[in-house]
């Protein structure tokens, strides 16, 4: 899978795709990211990307041509495009899922200032959110996208990690535990330590459910 994120701020990105999961799956060819700035794309010598909003208001607007120059250059006819903009389809496990196995290039499009010319719009395949709140830009929702469709990729994570991962059948994920076996008095439940794996396996089935209950009623809906 390819990603392309489009941004005024590169730099931001570099500790993300270069630590931890993320890296690993770059360097075995499991994923390529690459960052593309967006004021490589506009045709101003001060390199200027924003300008004030007609009609008045506070704030500076991305400009249409370098956004859009920028997505021109790196779009291909296997790519998806996508805003990352408050006013977008939130995004969850499901939609991950969605993108993961229906796209293999997607372009994520970080917004900052007050906002994107409307236009703008007119060349994208939709809008992505991560939540009902405001960021000062896209970048950060772009590698939440990012990390999570990775971890969709055969061979970043251990397959049975991912099966049984919160989210998997509208539960949260069980309780886990290791050394020591008590901490200032909590203990590790006692079935875990049983050996029987068919009792571990219902256990945890139980647990997932109530703590799913007591957490995200909304997903058992």
């Amino acid at each position: 899978m390819r990603i392309d994120i489009l941004t005024l701020f590169p730099k931001m990105f570099e500790g993300f795709i270069n630590e931890s999961i993320i890296k690993r799956a770059r360097k075995k060819g499991l994923i390529e990211i690459y960052l593309i700035n967006i004021r490589d794309f506009t045709l101003l010598k001060n390199g200027q990307v924003d300008d004030t909003p007609y009609g008045g208001g506070s704030g500076m607007v991305l400009m249409c041509e370098p956004v859009v120059r920028a997505i021109e250059r790196v779009k291909t006819d296997d790519s998806k495009v996508y805003l990352m903009s408050p006013q977008g389809t939130i995004f969850n496990d499901k939609l991950a899922d969605s993108l993961y196995k229906s796209t293999k290039h997607l372009i994520l499009v970080c917004g900052h200032y007050e906002g994107f010319d409307e236009r703008i719009r007119s060349f994208v395949d939709g809008e992505i959110s991560i939540g009902d709140y405001i960021l000062t830009g896209g970048e950060i929702p772009a590698m939440a996208i990012t990390d999570a469709l990775t971890r969709f990729i055969p061979g970043v994570i251990d397959a049975l990690s991912f099966k049984n991962e919160s989210f998997k059948d509208q539960l949260l994920d069980y309780p886990v535990y290791t050394k020591p076996r008590e901490f200032r008095g909590l203990k590790v439940p006692d079935i875990l330590l049983s050996g029987d794996h068919k009792k571990i396996d219902e256990y945890r089935r139980e647990e997932q459910i109530r703590v799913t209950k007591e957490k995200r009623p909304d997903l058992m809906k």
